[in-house]
């Protein structure tokens, strides 16, 4: 209940028309309980007393009834419809916007496609939970308690009499709503790990098809859908029979109001109109019981949607802004990596007390082989991970100490994987800094070598790019990725293996724009081949988080240590 009442929080911005909704729930609920007190007074009045008059009033209020009941309930469909709508959105909103504040290391431990599956398919069962779900229970409550009201006005023994099978009912449902919830965990689970399979299998399309694999990725999606098609059927079964058994406990209950009921008439307690009145009532009163449990199972397994939703609202981002954090002004450049240690895990340091200065305007190219830390460096400087000792200061100020968003307005990023989005050249380069002219944009894909290229796509800087650029090669995706850096204009820049992955004819137009870009920045160069930054100012070479050696390019070849032998590895390779 308390996870309902957090996602019932969202209705409060709509509380008026939920509030308009309910009433008009109230009266096309009333329209059904008026009737059988209309019934009620055709048996003992029109058809004891054959009063033609009175029969023509109440068919005539029928009539009535059920043309306001009308207008009540599309006023109840449409008011409540609405709430529902925004309340959808309202939380998927909230859920993107706390999933933008999550730190790296929370998507590095999870599946792509588990947080699609959270922000879709898991906010998309909440409107079951906290609309669909609400209406029936509403309508339905109203329905049970206005049935019980004139149950006990019309005849309180009966009453009584019938009210025993309640706590059989609310056994049964506590009992299989239990077990409901935790089947509805399994569902939502498997269905989310369907969508992460399917992003997997469609993202890894080329890999395989080159292996051949598309049949045992067939059969693995197959297991996938069963084990989806199990946990639905285990759901389905327990609300299939929980069904039957509820309608079982409501018959007790007529069978009682029959006997007793009919032995009252008999002996002249009550007359016929009254018992058949009752008798609709007892109807009234099993439907809205026996819908009542049927939601209730719902909301049981729509909430295993809502506690997955509500578990990443409640996730603490490790990474966070300090409230007394101020804006990062005036940026000269100077970066300074004092003693700095990183643990992605408790057990084992990536970086082990790093010290690194690199002066404005310096590019300092840090080397080494797989697994030395390299990428960590690029990932603790705008603060993607916190350091677990020492500090990094930009111009003397901790990065802890600033805002998140004036750090990284001020960092550069240019990966070897690049990110780009299913949109225009245009509005790929136009990331880098949104309130840039169109002549800004051109001059920025002129300085990444980007233009000619782009001139020459079938609709210039209108053309779509296709999903992380896969329309553009490995290297035209790679100097749209350094326009949109340039057009940035960041004071310090980050290459993170920006060429490793192109061929030699890409690698060199790139490897210019990338010199253009650097010209006059702060620059921190992460780099695999040794070829590309042989004229940095400072080299810092890494071997197991720790720093072994440092110097120019010529003065690492002539101590004939680890970057010597890297060096002379890859110039081997490429003879």
């Amino acid at each position: 209940m308390n996870r309902y009442k957090q996602l019932l929080a969202f209705i409060v911005p709509y509380r008026m028309r939920l509030i308009l909704g309910i009433f008009c729930m109230i009266a096309a609920a009333m329209g059904y309980l008026v009737v059988p007190w209309l019934i009620r007074n055709v048996v003992d009045g029109v058809l004891q007393d054959k009063d033609l008059g009175l029969l023509t009033l109440i068919v005539i209020a029928i009539l009535v009834i059920f043309l306001l009941r009308g207008f009540a309930t599309y006023g109840q469909n449409y008011m409540m419809a609405y709430v529902g709508q925004r309340v959808v959105i309202d939380i998927r909103e909230t859920l993107f916007k706390h999933l933008q504040k999550l730190d790296q290391a929370y998507f590095d431990r999870r599946k792509t496609g588990v947080i699609m599956s959270n922000v879709t398919s898991d906010v998309g069962a909440l409107q079951q939970a906290i609309v669909d779900n609400l209406i029936s229970f509403m309508t339905e409550g109203v329905t049970l308690v206005g049935s019980l009201v004139f149950m006990f006005y019309l005849d309180w023994k009966l009453s009584l009499l019938t009210l025993i099978i309640v706590p059989v009912v609310l056994g049964l449902t506590n009992i299989f709503g239990k077990k409901l919830r935790s089947a509805g965990h399994e569902v939502q689970g498997r269905t989310a790990d369907i969508t992460a399979f399917l992003q997997e299998v469609i993202s890894g399309v080329r890999v395989i098809r080159s292996f051949a694999r598309e049949t045992y990725e067939f059969k693995r999606f197959e297991q996938e859908n069963q084990n989806n098609f199990d946990a639905a059927m285990k759901a389905t079964k327990l609300t299939a029979v929980m069904g039957p058994m509820v309608e079982f406990a409501a018959a007790i209950a007529v069978v009682i109001i029959l006997w007793y009921g009919g032995y009252s008439v008999v002996q002249g307690y009550i007359t016929a109109g009254s018992l058949i009145a009752f008798l609709i009532y007892a109807i009234n009163l099993s439907n809205p019981v026996k819908r009542l449990t049927q939601v209730y199972g719902n909301l049981q397994k729509a909430m295993a949607a809502g506690d997955r939703v509500i578990d990443i609202l409640e996730t603490e981002p490790h990474v966070k802004e300090s409230p007394t954090a101020k804006a990062l002004t005036d940026v000269q450049g100077t970066v300074e990596f004092d003693n700095v240690q990183f643990a992605y895990d408790e057990d084992n340091l990536a970086l082990k007390g790093v010290n690194l200065t690199v002066k404005q305007g310096q590019t300092v190219a840090i080397v080494g082989p797989s697994g030395a830390g390299k990428s960590t460096i690029a990932n603790l400087l705008p603060r993607f991970y916190d350091v677990t000792g020492g500090a990094i200061r930009i111009d003397g100020v901790d990065v802890r100490d600033v805002t998140f968003t004036s750090l990284r307005e001020n960092i550069g990023l240019v990966p070897q994987d690049t990110m780009l989005f299913n949109a225009t050249v245009r509005e790929n380069i136009l990331y880098g800094r949104l309130d840039a002219t169109e002549q800004e944009i051109i001059e920025a894909a002129k300085a990444a070598n980007a233009y000619e290229f782009i001139e020459k796509l079938p609709n210039g800087f209108d053309t779509i790019v296709g999903e992380r650029g896969n329309s553009l090669s490995g290297g035209q995706r790679q100097r749209i990725a350094i326009a949109r850096a340039i057009l940035k204009n960041p004071s310090i820049l980050i290459l993170d293996e920006a060429t490793s992955a192109l061929d030699t004819e890409s690698e060199k137009i790139v490897q210019e724009a990338l010199e253009r870009l650097m010209k006059n920045r702060t620059a921190l160069v992460i780099a695999h081949r040794l070829s590309t930054i042989k004229h940095a100012d400072h080299i810092v070479v890494l071997q197991q988080g720790c720093v072994v050696e440092e110097g120019t390019h010529d003065e690492l070849l002539a101590l004939n240590g680890l970057y010597s032998h890297l060096y002379s590895v890859q110039f081997a390779r490429k003879g």
